[in-house]
């Protein structure tokens, strides 16, 4: 394992020399620059002392005291510095800061204090991914598929999102996030391991040992199974959020099935993703349903990552995409057509019908998955609409 170049960033003069000894305790790494200062704008100074030495990571601590400072340091470093990975470091305590420091751009978040040890770990996730993708810093994309009311088909849009995704992409993982999860039952796999065994081991959580909880689909997506029997002891927000920090660190696109899962777990994950589908029907049940939703995810600020996807759609005399998006208040993203007896069919075979043929609704779902990811490709092709619709 090559030497990695490393540029602290810490405004207490104590953990700056804390994290110093500890990088370079690592022997895998050693620190080439210290500051004491944040950068705050693209301008600044700091910023060319940083790009001079040629970091491949940058650890930013994030004080309790004034972790926006930070926060905005590391959107401003992963612009201007997008050569280097960042990992920050700070208080599990905080989940709302570890959601804003990987949304920021941070790859890696390791609890304060931390030991070499932590270190050590987080330096080789970095170049093994490295080894893996031939880049630096990537870190991969959620989307996260919520119901409006129980059956309108969140899970159902999950999975086959998810096949279309590995088809086309490869690296992708399913998380199931359900109460009680089906994702298992429409893929016809048996887990071994669930959500919950992950969540039970993060304190020696690494890619290696993230791989062996997932249940391996024979076209090579892998999943996270939810749980099989309902249970009162939940995991905090802050271990979803440890979790989460692994998933993006190892995966190029995580689709999460959160189906009728309304709480703070859901909500972490939804201001972690690039996009939150919102699943409902055309019923006035069902968006009035999709309102509430809505509003419940906004209150944790990401109200303007959520879309509207409307499954089973048909054609109602009277009723047009504009009364849909004014009944929820979200935009319009995709109309799943309503082909029932063949979804339902799929399901009780355990094969997702974007594996069976070339139907209308199955080219629907490559083409949701496809518009999901059309802003990675943008350098390919011109312009895009969010908004397109089948």
């Amino acid at each position: 394992m090559a030497e990695l170049a490393v540029v602290i960033l810490a405004s207490d003069d104590e953990q700056r020399s804390v994290l110093q000894v500890l990088v370079d305790g690592t022997n895998v790494a050693r620190t080439v620059h210290s500051c004491p200062t944040f950068p705050v704008a693209a301008t600044d100074p700091l910023l060319r002392r940083i790009q001079g030495v040629s970091p491949d990571v940058l650890l930013v601590d994030i004080p309790n005291e004034n972790a926006s400072a930070a926060i905005r340091a590391i959107e401003t470093l992963r612009a201007e510095v997008n050569t280097a990975a960042v990992f920050a470091v700070g208080s599990m305590s905080q989940p709302q800061v570890i959601v804003n420091a990987m949304r920021a751009g941070a790859r890696e978040f390791i609890e304060r204090p931390t030991t070499t040890t932590a270190l050590l770990e987080a330096f080789v996730r970095l170049t093994a991914a490295q080894r893996k993708h031939g880049q630096s810093g990537r870190r991969g994309k959620v989307f996260s598929i919520v119901n409006a009311k129980g059956g309108t088909g969140a899970t159902t849009v999950a999975v086959n999102i998810a096949l279309s995704l590995h088809a086309a992409h490869g690296n992708v993982a399913l998380v199931d996030l359900a109460p009680l999860g089906h994702a298992a039952l429409h893929l016809n796999v048996k887990p071994l391991f669930t959500i919950a065994d992950a969540l039970r081991n993060l304190h020696r959580m690494d890619g290696s040992l993230l791989e062996s909880f997932m249940t391996r689909h024979p076209d090579g997506l892998h999943l996270l199974a939810g749980t099989s029997t309902p249970t009162s002891i939940e995991p905090t927000t802050s271990e979803f959020a440890a979790l989460f920090d692994i998933l993006v660190s190892h995966y190029r696109y995580i689709v999460v099935d959160t189906s009728t899962r309304l709480d703070a777990a859901t909500r972490l994950v939804c201001n972690l993703s690039e996009f939150v589908l919102l699943v409902a029907h055309t019923d006035v049940a069902s968006l009035w349903s999709a309102a509430r939703v809505l509003q419940y995810l906004g209150e944790s600020g990401g109200r303007e990552r959520v879309r509207l996807v409307l499954n089973r759609f048909r054609k109602i005399p009277g009723f047009s995409e504009s009364d849909a998006e004014a009944a929820t208040g979200v935009k319009l993203l995709w109309k799943i057509p309503n082909h029932y007896v063949a979804v339902s069919n799929s399901i009780d075979r355990g094969v997702p019908v974007i594996q069976q043929n070339h139907s209308e609704v199955a080219r629907s779902f490559t083409g949701l998955a496809a518009t999901l990811t059309e802003a990675d490709d943008s350098s390919k092709r011109g312009g895009w609409s969010l908004f397109k619709t089948v």
